[in-house]
């Protein structure tokens, strides 16, 4: 039998870097982030009906992100309207990564799971976290956002609290060979428990 579980955190909580271990751990990993760079490359699945909605958000054959962007600053209410035609190309896409997929474990890396009612297709959530001052510090070092956009995607996020309450398993960052043990525990459970008919509550991963 194939799980599915899914992977979600908030900005800077290394979700990224989870995700990898769980790759090298033999998972299949499906990248909702990825799949959005697949869709909006030049000849992605995307290109075509966000040049019929939006045409100026098209830049040699690919979706510019920095167009789309500057769109739905002026016009909120075409975020609506991009939902539409993105979310059932990402549907097909995932689609296409179960049906193809063979390790036993599917991992599905998605930063809205809870925001968009993903989670009703999982098996079960993994929710990787850290301290805000380590998640704040991890972010505005990469030098890409201001303090001021990381507030923004904060506040468009669920709180990490309400993530990890409803996830299965919380997976601290703190340290790589912490996150490792932790995964590797994870892993182990769902191994040992996937004949039985229900996993039953939240469990730490350090357990």
């Amino acid at each position: 039998m194939i799980f599915h579980l899914g992977l979600t955190g908030s900005i800077g909580m290394g979700k990224s870097t989870t995700a990898a271990i769980f790759a090298q751990a033999g998972c299949a990993v499906w990248d909702a982030d990825a799949a959005v760079h697949r869709l909006y490359a030049a000849g992605g699945a995307a290109v075509v009906p966000l040049q019929q909605a939006f045409p100026s958000a098209i830049v040699d054959g690919a979706v510019s992100r920095e167009a789309l962007k500057q769109i739905l600053a002026a016009d909120p209410a075409a975020f609506a309207q991009l939902e539409a035609i993105v979310h059932p190309l990402l549907a097909a896409d995932r689609q296409i990564f179960k049906d193809t997929a063979t390790s036993d474990i599917l991992v599905f890396d998605i930063p809205l799971l809870f925001e968009t009612g993903g989670e009703a297709a999982m098996d079960a959530v993994a929710c990787v976290r850290v301290d805000a001052a380590t998640q704040r510090a991890r972010v505005l070092e990469r030098g890409t956002m201001t303090e001021a956009q990381f507030e923004q995607i904060l506040a468009k996020q669920m709180p990490i609290d309400e993530k990890s309450a409803r996830a299965d398993y919380v997976i601290e960052t703190d340290t790589l060979d912490h996150a490792k043990t932790q995964v590797s525990a994870i892993l182990d459970q769902i191994r040992q428990t996937q004949a039985k008919p229900a996993l039953g509550g939240k469990t730490s991963a350090d357990a």
